[in-house]
């Protein structure tokens, strides 16, 4: 799509147009006070202020030409950004001074080779750095900008990511409980009623308080680990009644960890894609494990099972929409950092997925090393 100077002109950036008129409004005082200096002590000659004048305007072009040579730049290795500016001060030098020339020399009758010659060869010595000074200013000012949009780009980065990671939390809270489970549990609980009608209520009672807990969660940043686990254990009786005595399920948490948050419905993909992959097809069902244990500040999760592991068709997944186990990979990163994803290990004994978080209100050197110890031995999901 083409677009008018206009439109290009209103695209650019509030703030390179402020950058570029204080640069322009800097000089303008400069060029301004040495032309009136020289035009009232040294050479009373109208010329004097519109050679000034010219030179000006030369230099506000130039200023552009800058800030683009200076982007364009940006986009090599520094060693390149070094090199091309120096071409810029060689280039911009002969610009400003082959002008300067023009409008005093050339114009008083030195219009010969040597006489632009010996003009620069005067400038090298002081009124070169006059030049110098304008280029690298200029590049300074881009620069400077860069790194102050780069600081604030990031912190937007920082917010989108948050604003994101709270929808793509609520969003699997609405959708971690899906359809399938739901009528499962309604059949069995159809079922439930003609032979077992005790049974039958404590199944309504157990997805009444697992859909309290999910509707309830996404109203709260973080939760507390033992409400975590109340809701686990829900799930696991619900699927209990559908599996019988093929599902088994077994917890050791660390006291001391009961009460540390963490995101709502985060061991939910982790225990249902072991359910669903590793013991439902698996003709004698089998065990899964919740491992909860502190080292110091850093405390580990771990969700096993004795099932199908490697030998499953699936693995990685927790929801019927297929993206139950990497939104929980993600979102233990946005809360908690890169370090926290997942570490699955799927052999032919069976299956589990592990990760780390850390206590903020304890923090120990030793616990780190240990962290990045234990960290270091385990395998990186392949998300």
């Amino acid at each position: 799509m083409n677009l008018t100077p206009v439109k290009r002109l209103a695209e650019i950036p509030r703030i390179w147009k402020r950058a570029y008129w204080l640069i322009c409004l800097w000089y303008f005082i400069n060029f301004a006070v040495s032309a009136i200096f020289e035009w009232k002590f040294v050479n009373p000659r109208p010329y004097v202020l519109w050679n000034a004048f010219f030179l000006f305007e030369a230099l506000c072009l130039l200023i552009i030409l800058i800030f683009l040579w200076s982007h364009l730049l940006s986009f090599f290795k520094p060693i390149f950004q070094v090199a091309g500016h120096v071409a810029g001060i060689i280039t911009f030098f002969l610009l400003m001074g082959t002008l300067s020339y023009y409008f005093n020399d050339y114009m008083d009758g030195l219009v010969y080779f040597e006489h632009w010659q010996e003009y620069m060869l005067e400038l090298m010595s002081w009124e070169a750095l006059r030049f110098h000074d304008q280029y690298i200013i200029t590049v300074g000012v881009y620069y400077v900008i860069r790194y102050f949009q780069g600081i604030q780009r990031k912190e937007e980065e920082k917010s989108s990511l948050a604003i994101k990671n709270r929808e793509m939390q609520i969003s699997l809270l609405k959708s971690q409980i899906n359809p399938h489970f739901l009528f499962n549990t309604l059949n069995s609980i159809s079922t439930l009623v003609s032979s077992n009608k005790e049974q039958a209520r404590k199944v309504i009672t157990n997805l009444s308080d697992i859909f309290r807990y999910a509707l309830d969660s996404h109203s709260e940043a973080m939760v507390k680990l033992h409400e975590e686990i109340d809701f686990i254990e829900n799930y696991i009786r619900i699927q209990q009644v559908r599996f019988g005595e093929r599902l088994h399920f077994q917890k050791d948490i660390d006291n001391t960890c009961l009460n540390i948050e963490i995101p709502p419905m985060i061991l939910q993909p982790l225990v249902e894609n072991s359910v669903k992959y590793g013991i439902a097809p698996k003709e004698d069902g089998g065990t899964i494990s919740l491992l909860v244990r502190r080292s110091g500040s850093v405390i580990m999760f771990e969700v096993s099972d004795d099932g199908l592991g490697s030998n499953a068709k699936k693995v990685m997944d927790g929801s019927s929409s297929g993206i139950g186990m990497a939104n929980t990979d993600l979102r233990l990163k946005s809360y908690f950092g890169p370090q926290s994803g997942l570490r699955v290990k799927a052999t032919e004994k069976g299956y589990s997925v592990r990760f780390f978080v850390e206590d903020q209100k304890i923090r120990t050197p030793i616990a780190a090393t240990m962290h990045e110890n234990e960290l270091s031995e385990i395998p990186q999901p392949q998300l």
